[in-house]
């Protein structure tokens, strides 16, 4: 056997670690997300709580599963060097895929990825046997491929997101309306009923999904089957009972609840989706003792049809990698924060997803069907629902939702997830968990009509990436298995590079990203709120004016790659003001504890600074457009107009940044003066350019960018001025001498 099979079996090892470590990063959102959104606990009690469920998980999964071997291939129809090449592009295919899916923060499924990697890479090595063979041809494609469970994964996503989306919202407005946002008197008298009814769906979920590669065959389990109805009612009665004498203690049943549905989605995952991270590798290390037991790389892999259980090392050793992912991984809290983000009951936040056509058109659909619903209902109904839903943090944690909403999330995955299995419904974990999330913001009135456009959008990003997943992955798995094939030796090497390159700059060390975030993080006060304001309009301003100079200096020179730079410098510039625009509600809050006109004149300076860039976008883009278009440049008299002007913008520029520095605003009155000369200045300049244009001295294209950067930069300077006299108000609260 030569020694390249044992360099692919190291690397798939490695790979499977680092498969491991993506994976959780991926899936970790699934079984965190409604503790930690809920906040029923603390962050490590979550973690441990979850890392229990994923020991238990690991220890008793078979840890393989068929469709690693031969669940989308007939291993009998290719060769032991075909199936490494195999397994190997299967394994570069999926770690690519995954990371890129954390990098931007999306959920997506394991399951998936892994199956549709498999298919990719094995229909790569059937055309190379094929084309190859005398016997063989592209008809005979069906031999080697197993379509039927591609097809059932696909058709899975369509029915999770329709049957989760549809049963979260129900369940949750029905429980919403029992309990109301004021939950706490009903759940003192009726909450170990309904937390019973959840307690006993979690844990029928844990036995029977969870574990149910171990309890097979088990004559108390086969009872429990047989006899499943009476077992659940005793099972919630227990559970009623036990529920109700913690309460008689003062217990929080709801964080029982809660960290009991966590340790069993944890626990499912680790029992039933280790495959999609080792079960590659280990089906690879299979192919290769059975290999060598006959020393010939051209050994007929039948073999690997018949199952197999894992080494307990195997698993023990990727249990531990998952726990230690699970704890350390910054990107498994960026993919949580997505999904928290889409649920979270604010509407003050970011709203990172834009708005499309298809979401308007749904939110727009919605709010008829709702208005069309409310002319039935009598108008006593319709004030008695509308005051369940009226929002009231009685827990005062901060969370983005409450606990009966978290306890809702956990109960119907757990209920769905168990009646797919118990149907042999081929749903998906991650599609369940996070379209029951969306589905019961939804019926929570978490998506207001301030944000519902931009949550849709962002629930449609995610769901689309899902199908994105499918291709995305066949055709990754397919491009590298006929790399690998072909290229031989070469292309393994230089394949392995390149993949480690991509892993080591997504995964490599953000020291600055991390700073900033603790920043954020801190407890923020009325006079940090003042410097923060200080220094933002001290570095918007100063860039402001660097972008300025820059934009008439290079369109005088026509030099596109300066004009497109500073271009994407103003951009950022205003999407920064527009985020903090967003982010108002909760800093006003903060300045409404101290003097009231703090607040007011905070909303005018974020106004202010979003008016500033905005013009600034205005005059950068139309520029570099004019001169990426090719057009003509902007003639003699415009380019002199407009360096003269530019001179006078640096004069104020500068003299409101001296201001903003020092905080001494004794030259307001120059500055208005400076500006009004500006503005008879740009006056002036707009009449000469109608006589040229009257006259015909000029061309249409450069007279409509010439007017454009003229009225945009009087708009600029207009808010840069008023900018800075509410600066001075703004700091005068604080008790400085804003006139010395």
């Amino acid at each position: 056997m030569s020694e390249i099979y044992i360099v692919i079996i190291v690397l798939m090892g490695i790979l499977a670690t680092l498969g491991l470590f993506v994976g959780v990063t991926n899936d970790a959102v699934n079984f965190l997300n409604s503790a930690i959104g809920s906040r029923a606990a603390s962050i490590r009690t979550i973690l441990a709580v979850a890392s229990v469920g994923i020991l238990i998980g690991v220890i008793t999964s078979n840890g393989m599963m068929e469709v690693a071997r031969s669940g989308m291939f007939d291993p009998s129809m290719f060769t032991f060097h075909e199936v490494m090449i195999l397994y190997l592009a299967v394994m570069f295919a999926n770690i690519i895929l995954l990371d890129l899916y954390n990098s931007w923060g999306l959920p997506t499924s394991t399951t998936v990825s892994l199956i549709f990697c498999l298919l990719g890479s094995a229909v790569a090595v059937s055309v190379f046997k094929i084309s190859n063979s005398m016997v063989y041809d592209l008809n005979d494609m069906g031999d080697f491929i197993n379509t039927s469970r591609a097809m059932g994964i696909v058709s899975a996503i369509l029915l999770s997101v329709v049957i989760a989306f549809t049963c979260g919202s129900l369940i949750m407005y029905v429980s919403r309306v029992i309990f109301s946002f004021r939950y706490n008197r009903t759940i003192n008298k009726f909450g170990a009923l309904w937390c019973g009814i959840s307690l006993t769906a979690i844990i029928y979920f844990a036995v029977f999904k969870g574990l149910k590669n171990t309890i097979t065959d088990n004559p108390i389990i086969d009872f429990i089957d047989k006899h499943l109805l009476i077992c659940l009612i005793i099972c919630w009665i227990t559970s009623t009972i036990i529920l109700f004498v913690l309460q008689q203690f003062k217990v929080n049943i709801l964080r029982i609840n809660i960290l009991s549905g966590t340790f069993a989605l944890a626990l499912s995952f680790a029992g039933n989706d280790l495959v999609n991270f080792i079960g590659v590798p280990i089906a690879g290390f299979d192919a290769y003792t059975i290999a060598s037991a006959a020393n010939n790389p051209q050994l007929n892999m039948a073999a690997l049809s018949q199952d197999s259980p894992a080494n307990f090392l195997f698993l023990i050793s990727a249990g531990a990698i998952m726990i230690l992912t699970l704890w350390y991984s910054n990107k498994a809290m960026h993919v949580t924060e997505t999904e928290l983000s889409l649920a979270s009951k604010q509407d003050d936040g970011e709203l990172q997803y834009g708005s499309s056509p298809m979401s308007r058109t749904i939110v727009r659909t919605a709010l008829n069907i709702g208005n069309g619903i409310n002319s039935i209902i009598p108008v006593r109904v319709n004030k008695w629902l509308a005051n369940r839903f009226v929002l009231v943090d009685i827990e005062h944690s901060g969370a983005p939702f409450d606990m009966v909403r978290a306890v809702v999330n956990l109960t119907t995955a757990a209920l769905l997830i168990s009646m797919a299995t118990s149907l042999k419904l081929p749903l998906s974990t991650t599609y369940v968990c996070f379209m029951v999330a969306m589905g019961s913001s939804l019926a929570d009135k978490a998506w207001g009509r301030e944000s519902a456009v931009y949550r849709i959008t962002g629930v449609m990003t995610v769901v689309a990436g899902w199908f994105i997943t499918a291709l995305g992955g066949f055709i990754i798995a397919l491009t590298v298995g006929l790399i690998l094939i072909y290229g031989g030796t070469i292309a393994f090497v230089i394949v392995t590079i390149v993949c480690g390159i991509m892993l080591y700059h997504s995964n490599r060390p953000k020291k600055k990203v991390e700073i900033d975030e603790n920043e954020i993080n801190k407890e923020r006060t009325i006079e940090g709120i003042i410097e923060e304001v200080k220094t933002e309009l001290c570095s918007t301003m100063k860039k402001s004016n660097q972008i300025y100079d820059s934009t008439m200096a290079a369109l005088m020179e026509e030099n596109r790659k300066e004009l497109k730079s500073n271009m994407k410098e103003a951009d950022e510039l205003f999407g920064k003001a527009r985020t903090h625009k967003y982010q108002l509600l909760p800093t006003l809050r903060i300045l409404q504890e101290g003097d009231a006109n703090n607040a007011q004149y905070y909303v005018q300076i974020v106004d202010y600074i979003n008016e500033m860039t905005k013009a600034l976008v205005h005059i950068t883009r139309p520029s570099f457009e004019h001169i990426d278009n090719n057009h003509e440049g902007l003639n003699e008299e415009q380019t002199h107009d407009l360096m003269k002007l530019n001179h006078m913008v640096e004069e104020i520029h500068n003299n409101i940044y001296e201001m903003l520095i020092s905080c001494r605003f004794g030259n307001l009155e120059r500055v208005l003066s400076q500006r009004d000369e500006l503005f008879v200045e740009i006056d002036n300049d707009i009449k000469n350019e109608i006589k040229r244009i009257t006259c015909g001295q000029t061309k249409t294209r450069g007279s409509m960018l010439y007017l454009k950067i003229l009225s945009e930069t009087k708009n600029m300077i207009l808010q840069s001025r008023n900018l800075l006299k509410i600066q001075a108000l703004f700091v005068g609260r604080t008790g400085m001498d804003v006139n010395k």
